[in-house]
């Protein structure tokens, strides 16, 4: 039964990092991705997630370090593969453009 409640709890929290990330990646990085000159044009749903994705590895490494400690959950997390290769993919999504000069995707 905890588990279903944490389960629920991280589902709620990733669809709020989403909705965010989302505000974020139309109000911010439009901007930034203009004033340098580059079309925020595309497929910005990458950008998107990894903006997202940022906002979620945040949220896990401050919570996980600083917060709760002792969670395994957390703990996990924090040491699987597929979340450090997500994050390696989500800070190239998101800074790529700056280096190509365009929105490869």
């Amino acid at each position: 039964m905890a588990d279903w409640k944490m389960y629920t709890i991280t589902t709620v929290q990733v669809l709020a990092l989403l909705i965010i990330g989302l505000f974020i990646t139309d109000n911010v990085l439009r901007g930034i991705y203009e004033g340098f000159g580059i079309k925020f044009e595309g497929n910005v749903w990458v950008n998107w997630f990894g903006v997202s994705y940022l906002l979620y590895f945040t949220y896990t490494i401050i919570r996980g370090l600083l917060i709760n400690k002792k969670s395994n959950y957390l703990k996990t997390r924090m040491t699987s593969i597929l979340f450090w290769l997500l994050f390696i993919s989500s800070i190239y999504a998101v800074f790529v453009p700056f280096v190509k000069g365009e929105n490869p995707f």
